[in-house]
């Protein structure tokens, strides 16, 4: 498979799969996001948001690499700068046809390559913070994973990302489940989702803003 596949493209962006060469452009775009999150930043005390990126840099490789037939990686590209302004992951249920979707997943690497890229992300200062990548509720695509630099917030690239995977979802019949932070809530709303739970919590005691909001949506495919 070519490493250039293009999914998706429109006038402003183009939406396609992610590869190793990646890791570095894709860390400076989605930390931002997360940095954005007063909750998530508890995790990450006494470090800047620039040196969250170098570490995260060196496990972007290997993250990519690993879960293949369950992960779908895309990335939304600046046509006329060619910079990396968006990403989404996606993952199958367990056990689910792992050639659907080839686009999507991380073309592979020699195992040289793959043995360094293993390397490389256990040299990464991981002494705090969440070390889990699992989502903490039962989704295929957790809302955080829509990331975007905020000069590209509002420019319709989280709508492009997430369409892109339905309109996979439906031609593989699966339905979609994500976990949304309240500024995510409208944009899946537009794009026909619904509230399944809502979970508010308070973080004041850990030195957070107070209420800590998530909403588990679902869009219905396969029913």
């Amino acid at each position: 498979m070519s490493n250039n596949t293009q999914l998706t493209s429109t006038k402003e962006y183009i939406i396609s799969g992610c590869t190793v060469a990646d890791g570095d452009a894709l860390a400076a775009n989605n930390l931002p996001a997360f940095w954005a999150d007063p909750h998530f930043r508890l995790n990450w005390p006494n470090r800047t948001l620039e040196y969250h990126v170098i570490q995260i840099a060196k496990r972007f490789p290997n993250n990519l690499l690993t879960g293949r037939e369950t992960k779908r990686h895309l990335k939304a590209v600046h046509p006329d700068t060619g910079r990396i302004v968006g990403y989404v992951r996606w993952i199958l249920p367990a056990g689910f046809d792992a050639s659907v979707w080839p686009e999507a997943v991380t073309p592979a690497v020699s195992e040289d390559d793959e043995a360094f890229f293993r390397r490389l992300a256990s040299t990464a200062d991981w002494s705090s913070g969440d070390t889990t990548d699992e989502p903490i509720s039962p989704v295929q695509k957790a809302e955080n994973e829509i990331l975007s630099k905020k000069t590209y917030i509002r420019k319709g690239i989280a709508t492009q990302l997430v369409a892109s995977g339905l309109r996979e979802a439906k031609k593989i019949g699966l339905d979609v489940y994500v976990t949304a932070f309240r500024p995510g809530v409208g944009l899946y709303r537009r794009l026909g989702f619904r509230i399944e739970k809502e979970l508010v919590l308070d973080d004041s005691e850990e030195g957070g803003p107070g209420e800590v909001y998530r909403a588990l949506m679902t869009y219905a495919i396969a029913s």
